[in-house]
């Protein structure tokens, strides 16, 4: 299989033959606008300066910059305008009415000269605040600087603290009580959420982050990975002229040392950036289970078990790129981000053996775990986007190139004991597993979007993407002469071929107080998975249609209302699919499922959004409808070592409401919420399951901050999960609070910011699992109360 195949390159020809069909017969009468931009003073050219064109009724048409000589050409339809002409730190300069026509197609206003505002303007400091939480009726927009719960943080910290949005302790995103959701960086994949899933958010930094986008039911214009919706990280970047930076050091408890700084610089045509972050951790973790196993002679296996872990991670991040203007509507961006992660996992397990009750003891196990992981990550993206006269009218492309690599050497150590103490040597093991993973991925991206009438616009996009993946794994046991023998059954090289053709087009318009938009996605899925010592194929090929729509009804400026309906897929992903099986816990093993098939849901979604004069409140209503639904099951054998591997269940039906708002009740006093209720029922017939599984659960978040004078803020945070039916159990609920407080200093240009995530270290998971023949409850904290000192500074910004 090859990334591209001549019928992919085919069908991209036609696709960009047909984009510049579109601009170039498309166009509609268009003249020139030209001038020059001067200092009043000196008349020295002012480059760069932002030229913004306007109708009678002053509304916004288009816009352009200056060249390195303070030059503009900008080309506009047909019609009657004015410019606002626009210099930091120079006053802005309103020009007369003119006209562009048939007759007179080319208008030149000549010189213009803007007075400056400050005879000496050696740096402006501005002092602002963006609002934490903007809100429309398909997305959700948090800007997620000012919420100090995230200072010293990761990405993974950010999303624990959104609306909507919950993060297990073993790092596991689910958006509205569904974990099936998609995580994209600048709004495409990333390594970060690769083989490890969403786990590999906690090696990006906090400060890092710009923004998160959240989408619980997406257009046809996003891929249609992710039943629960989408979730989009926006790194950091800057394009002001000059250069202007931030710094950030970081010093906690558990140790959790780091420096994060984002630097930018902008010369002319020429935009660069650059990020880096660095940190060294040390995270404690315990866990326990309880297991009772029913065997055939009506006698009761009891297991009790206690883990406990300690994982010291360096993780380095580096990203950079440069932003190539062109002109100000033609712009080349270049990025390159590399990243690494060692790290060293030591883990110690008891297993404590009885029949029937605690009374009759039949001795322990002590397992250790000692692993050595190292994961270096590469991304290469190029990324052109050309905006055109009239507003709205754009078109972008962009590559992407993804490396993985990762390698795990693990040593395993376990000695027995009787209820006495004594030694059991002949039940003496020494292991090794040594697992090495893979992954290149391969995205071209082709989006165009062009308005027609007054308000309303054409979306058509290509996305073909192609995935590469190998996992090459042995486990080896030392036998009594003291060499290693391969264990059966886990020796092989898994192989993960995937390959994804979409197209999509969607068609939006607006009349008086009704706007809608519908459209249209299909995806040509081509996977297959090859185990390769064994000779084991499975083929997949198949084609979808995802359907989605969007009807919006404005009562006013301060409400309105929104009825979508989108479908989606869940296509089983590398660990889904590996048959590798986990060996850290010798009772308890996990692995994939090579035969899994794809679930699909059709959600609909009724949202509204009310405006008061100190308050937002938006609610939404949602329904979910998912077949073959892929859920993780868990089997016990006699000797009571369990397997946990993901399966498809006929199905699931949600549905739920959720409220998310804020409110000031004083100036010094902001607080919001977000409460979600919800109800399902799991359909597990097919896996003997006769019963249906109903369960009504809840989460609820609260946040005060709270702003006093001489620049300290605080901020308490709430979080409560609700208890939770699975396929086989249920997950108990979780209660947890965070406290934040900063100070600004050194003129504003610093803050210190001391935070304290997860108060009455009480986040722990619980769960119940239960079978046939076995009954299984266990609790892990893999994330303790963490406390951080943070200091930050800020250059120009």
């Amino acid at each position: 299989m090859m990334p591209f195949s001549q019928k992919n390159l085919f069908i991209l020809s036609i696709f960009l033959f047909l984009l510049l069909g579109t601009g170039s017969f498309a166009q509609q009468a268009k003249g020139k606008l030209r001038g020059t931009i001067v200092d009043k003073e000196n008349s020295e050219p002012l480059p760069f300066s932002t030229i913004g064109i306007y109708t009678e009724k002053d509304s916004l048409i288009g816009g352009g910059i200056s060249d390195e000589n303070g030059k503009y050409n900008v080309e506009l339809p047909f019609g009657k305008f004015y410019a606002l002409i626009e210099f930091m730190g120079f006053e802005s300069q309103k020009t007369r009415a003119f006209t562009l026509s048939r007759e007179d197609q080319n208008v030149d206003l000549g010189e213009i000269a803007l007075a400056s505002t400050a005879s000496d303007l050696n740096e402006v400091v501005v002092q602002g605040e963006k609002t934490v939480m903007e809100l429309s009726l398909d997305k959700r927009i948090f800007n997620v600087g000012k919420d100090l719960a995230n200072a010293g943080g990761n990405a993974s910290d950010i999303l624990m603290n959104l609306p909507s949005i919950a993060v297990d302790p073993d790092g596991n995103v689910s958006l509205r009580g569904s974990s099936n959701v998609r995580i994209l960086i600048d709004g495409k994949p990333s390594g970060l959420v690769s083989f490890k899933g969403s786990s590999g958010l906690r090696q990006l930094p906090a400060n890092m982050v710009e923004r998160v986008e959240v989408i619980t039911n997406p257009s046809a214009r996003y891929e249609a990975e992710g039943m629960a919706g989408v979730i989009n990280i926006i790194l950091k970047k800057d394009s002001k002229q000059g250069f202007n930076g931030s710094f950030e050091v970081i010093a906690g408890y558990p140790l959790n040392t780091g420096f994060t700084t984002n630097l930018n610089f902008r010369h002319n045509r020429i935009n660069w950036f650059i990020n880096y972050g660095l940190s060294y951790q040390k995270r404690p973790g315990v866990s326990e289970l309880y297991q009772e196993v029913y065997n055939e002679d009506g006698t009761t296996s009891i297991l009790s078990q206690n883990n406990s872990s300690t994982v010291t991670g360096l993780n380095n991040n580096l990203r950079g790129g440069l932003d190539y203007y062109f002109n100000e509507n033609s712009i080349l961006t270049a990025s390159y981000l590399w990243r690494r992660s060692d790290a060293h996992r030591i883990t110690d397990i008891r297993y404590n053996d009885y029949l029937n009750s605690f009374d009759n003891y039949l001795g322990y196990s002590l397992r250790r775990q000692d692993e050595t992981e190292d994961e270096p990550n590469k991304e290469a993206i190029i990324n052109y986007k050309r905006t055109f006269a009239e507003k709205g009218h754009e078109f972008t492309a962009s590559f992407t190139y993804l490396n993985y690599w990762e390698r795990s050497d693990q040593l395993f150590t376990q000695y027995s004991f009787t209820p006495e103490d004594t030694a059991i040597p002949a039940n003496d093991l020494v292991q090794t597993s040594l697992n090495d993973e893979y992954e290149n991925q391969y995205l071209l991206q082709m989006d165009y979007v062009k308005p027609f009438a007054t308000k309303g616009k054409i979306e058509t996009g290509l996305r073909t993407s192609f995935r590469e993946m190998e996992n090459d794994y042995i486990v080896q046991e030392q036998n009594e002469s003291g060499d290693y023998v391969t264990i059966p059954g886990l020796d092989n090289i898994f192989l993960y071929n995937e390959n994804i053709l979409a197209a999509y087009a969607i068609v939006g318009n607006e009349t008086g107080k009704w706007s809608y938009q519908g459209g249209l996605r299909a995806e040509h899925t081509d996977v297959e998975t090859i185990l390769v010592e064994t000779g084991e194929e499975n083929p997949r090929d198949y084609l979808n249609f995802f359907p989605s729509a969007h009807l919006t009804y404005n009562v006013s400026e301060e409400n309105a209302f929104q009825l979508s309906y989108s479908r989606r897929v869940r296509r089983p992903v590398y660990n889904d699919l590996s048959p590798y099986v986990t060996f850290s816990d010798q009772r308890n093993f996990f692995s994939g499922n090579p035969d899994l098939n794809p679930e699909y849901t059709d959600a609909f979604e009724m949202g509204h959004i009310k405006y008061f004069d100190k308050a937002t409140l938006f609610s939404t209503v949602y329904f979910r409808n998912t077949v073959d639904k892929i859920e993780r099951i868990r089997q016990v054998n006699d000797d009571g070592f369990s397997v946990t591997a993901p399966y498809n269940l006929t199905g699931e039906k949600s549905f739920g409401v959720e409220f998310s708002g804020d409110y000031r009740v004083k100036d010094w006093w902001k607080l919001d919420f977000n409460a979600n209720f919800f109800h399902a029922r799991i359909d597990a017939s097919n896996i003997g399951q006769t019963d249906l599984r109903k369960t009504y659960s809840w989460l609820f978040r609260q946040t005060s901050r709270f702003t006093f004078g001489e620049g300290w803020d605080i901020q308490v945070r709430a979080n409560y999960e609700a208890k939770q039916k699975t396929a086989q159990g249920y997950r108990k609920g979780i209660f947890f609070m965070d406290l934040s407080a900063s100070k600004r200093i050194l003129e504003d240009r610093g803050t210190l910011v001391l935070n304290v995530t997860d108060i009455f270290n009480s986040r722990i998971n619980r769960f119940i699992s239960e079978g046939y023949n076995f009954y299984t409850e266990g609790e892990s904290q893999m994330m303790r109360r963490q406390s951080n000192l943070t200091f930050a500074y800020r250059i120009k910004q």
